[in-house]
């Protein structure tokens, strides 16, 4: 009910937006829109027409449509391009975040680029060239130079007049980097110190010298997990030598987790990941088929295996018919039981809990726990048989009980077989250079269901034939 009723607001606000842009009530529209979040006012102007949206962006102020724009789609920053004027476009452009005007920038066409730079002021092109310029998946592509820098020698009083002149937003004055003069980082020193400290004080005095950091061409996973790990508001970004390139902040290292946890996910059960996270709604159905597609029949044909294995023991499933009646159950208990394991190994490698070299524990860990699993898996089994197949015909001198000891046998060697792939074989990606989460549930699956029917019939074998 909630949600309803926050839909039905945002829907009602908008339709007083509209209204009063169709009425040209730019006063009433602009005291209604000033007390609304950026994010909010982001999502209106997605909402509007061409012509509405030519009404409204003037109402704004330079420096608050800067930050709203920072918060819009992309699609719509690259549409923007062709309804407004150039010199109006480098306004917005300047005042955003440094980040995601680098983004927007590699969006644009060539020729849009070539005729954007002139409009923006030689501070700003060169920042966006700059930060244009790191590959995508490093620290340098997602942070920002918007950063308050001052010296050790400065007192207190200095350093809050430095600050003042640097002018950077409100949202990251927490931090205050103190720099030599060649830029090369010293320390920091936080908002509470400088306002704590006597104005005589020196920076020196009050610095904080044992700092994280992170590299320009690092990972931005590993940015992200370092951002989480020692919950920081931001975290300084250093170049080759150690000068302060800029900031990665907390909530764009909040999108670096959520991309990489939408990829991971995507690659666990089997779906091609794109480059750029997609709109479920927004994507087409030949798209989502071309990801999901490639998985799916490479499995199917690997699957011949198990059509196979079932043809090479049907003397079998014909002299014994009650063996065909918990095939399913072997297939579905191996594969939950593998994936169950792939799930727990993969989540604590990409948590920095474990590492390759330990595979021996971990191997042996799940060797453990397998045979509890087993224990409990197998009397449930043994039970569901005696059970089901009360009224079976057995031929020759076989019992039911044995048999239920024989199908809970083979099951049990099931999930320990299932649990140790499942741990194993994220391992042995890693290993080899390769994503674990590849190796994930599609794959795992049929993995273990050729080796579950391998053992189920192989011990069907040695004790009822």
């Amino acid at each position: 009910m909630e949600n309803v009723a926050v839909t039905d607001q945002q829907e009602q606000r908008l339709s007083i937006i509209k209204g009063l842009i169709d009425a040209n009530e730019l006063e009433a529209l602009s005291a209604i829109l000033k007390k609304m979040q950026a994010v909010e006012v982001a999502d209106i102007l997605d909402e509007l027409t061409e012509e509405q949206l030519l009404s409204v962006l003037p109402v704004f102020e330079e420096e608050d449509l800067g930050y709203i724009a920072s918060n819009m789609e992309m699609d719509l920053l690259v549409r923007l391009f062709d309804i407004v004027d150039r010199k109006f476009y480098a306004k917005i452009v300047t005042n955003m975040s440094s980040d995601v005007r680098a983004d927007l920038y590699q969006e644009l066409e060539k020729d849009q680029q070539l005729e954007l730079l002139p409009y923006l002021d030689k501070k700003t092109r060169e920042d966006v060239i700059h930060l244009s310029s790191y590959p995508p998946e490093t620290a340098g592509s997602i942070m920002v130079t918007d950063f308050a820098t001052v010296q050790s020698g400065m007192t207190v009083t200095q350093a809050l007049e430095k600050i003042r002149k640097d002018a950077p937003s409100k949202k990251m004055i927490y931090y205050v980097y103190v720099v030599d003069e060649h830029m090369k980082m010293r320390g920091f020193v936080t908002l509470k110190d400088l306002i704590m400290a006597e104005p005589s004080t020196l920076i020196k005095d009050i610095l904080n010298e044992d700092f994280v950091y992170a590299e320009v061409y690092e990972d931005r996973e590993s940015v992200a997990v370092k951002i989480e790990k020692y919950d920081m508001v931001a975290i300084p970004v250093l170049n080759s030598l150690k000068q302060l390139a800029g900031i990665v902040r907390h909530d764009e290292a909040i999108d670096v987790i959520r991309a990489e946890h939408t990829e991971d996910l995507e690659k666990f059960m089997g779906i091609v990941p794109d480059p750029e996270e997609m709109n479920y709604s927004e994507t087409s159905p030949f798209q989502h088929f071309r990801k999901r597609i490639i998985w799916l029949a490479s499995l199917s044909i690997l699957g011949l295996l198990t059509g196979m294995i079932i043809h090479s023991f049907e003397e079998a499933i014909s002299t014994l018919v009650v063996l065909a009646l918990y095939m399913p159950m072997v297939a579905d208990t191996g594969g939950n039981t593998g994936s169950q394991a792939a799930t727990v190994v993969i989540r604590a490698m990409a948590l920095g809990e474990l590492k390759i070299k330990q595979w021996t524990h971990i191997i042996f860990k799940e060797f453990r726990i397998s045979i509890l699993l087993a224990m409990v898996i197998g009397t449930i089994t043994f039970g569901k048989v005696l059970f089901l197949s009360w009224n079976v015909d057995l031929p020759g001198e076989l019992t039911l009980t044995y048999i239920g000891l024989g199908i809970a046998f083979a099951l049990s060697l099931q999930v320990i077989s299932a649990t140790l792939i499942g741990a194993g074989l994220p391992l042995i990606v890693k290993k080899f250079g390769g994503d674990p989460a590849v190796a994930a549930s599609p794959a795992i699956t049929t993995l273990v269901d050729v080796t579950g029917l391998l053992i189920y019939f192989g011990v069907a074998t040695l004790l009822f034939f």
